[in-house]
């Protein structure tokens, strides 16, 4: 266990310092909200998923589990054994995709807990380590595969000589790449209308967005912001969220608008959830918080 605890924190490194204040110029926060802590037992948490209900699924990825925290405030374990889950997304048929790195695959995990490996390999090759997706209106899953040595691997070195960002048609068995241009690709996100993708390079601390392409290709890499990311999300205004020291906001123009502090050493993933989807639902290291915000989330 404190093997799993070290190693997290060598992944993302953190330093200490003082509890910034709420910054929200665009008024996304309910006034006078500020996140609220509904649980430390973890030991790091990851992967935040609404379902179409508004419940939000996360993962505590060292202890191998999915919980659930439901619309009506309550949290429970969801499943066991869960591939070493990391990032997350529902489906349109209510399953959970996720990027299973235990053995480095994509998993279809349907409401009764039954498992389908959508991805094993790459052309024989073990993939580095899916880490976060996004699925289109036809059921294609973007992800990305950057590699962080973990510790249940029996290897020390990535199989794959790139970290690409890759896409799953809708119904293909292989997935193909998509973007090799990134130095450690990680959060990823799309726009509701299907034409664009956010992808969160967090080693070379830079967020692109680019254009999707009817067949899946993506084109037109643009710099959004100079800042990575680990999870990211959208609201329904088209603002991006963006993670590591807290949340940071930033406006479809890329101009940065709301800064929520959480008082955590890394800000890990995000989702909208309740049933009204105006819930920011927060996993940070140990942790998960709430704020009620007066947008809602378009996942």
């Amino acid at each position: 266990m404190y093997m799993h605890r070290v190693v997290w924190l060598l992944l993302f490194p953190v330093c200490v310092r003082a509890q910034e204040p709420l910054m929200d110029s665009a008024g996304l926060v309910v006034p006078g909200a500020t996140p609220r802590l509904v649980a430390r037992t973890f030991d790091f948490t990851e992967g935040a998923s609404v379902d179409k209900h508004g419940n939000v699924f996360f993962t505590d990825q060292p202890n191998n589990r999915i919980w659930e925290y439901d619309t009506h405030g309550r949290l429970s374990l969801f499943m066991d054994s869960a591939g070493r889950s990391n990032g997350m997304y529902f489906d349109a048929h209510g399953n959970l995709v996720s990027c299973a790195d235990e053995i480095d695959e994509l998993w279809s995990i349907s409401p009764h807990k039954k498992v389908r490996v959508l991805v094993h390999d790459l052309d024989g090759h073990r993939l580095n380590g899916p880490n976060d997706l996004w699925i289109d209106t036809r059921g294609g899953i973007y992800f990305t595969d950057p590699y962080y040595q973990r510790p249940y691997w029996n290897r020390s070195q990535p199989d794959l000589p790139q970290q690409c960002t890759y896409y799953l048609a809708p119904g293909a068995h292989h997935p193909f790449v998509v973007d090799s241009s990134l130095v450690k690709p990680n959060g990823i996100v799309g726009t509701p209308d299907g034409k664009h993708l956010y992808i969160a390079d967090i080693q070379d601390g830079k967020t692109y967005i680019f254009t999707i392409q009817p067949d899946g290709h993506l084109t037109d890499r643009r710099l959004f912001v100079s800042m990575g990311s680990d999870g990211i999300t959208l609201d329904e205004r088209g603002d991006l969220y963006l993670t590591g020291r807290g949340v940071t906001v930033f406006s479809p123009e890329g101009k940065r608008i709301a800064h929520i502090p959480i008082p955590e050493g890394w800000t890990a993933n995000l989702c909208f959830g309740g049933a009204d989807k105006r819930t920011l639902f927060i996993t940070a290291s140990k942790g998960i918080y709430v704020l009620p915000m007066t947008v809602s989330g378009v996942e």
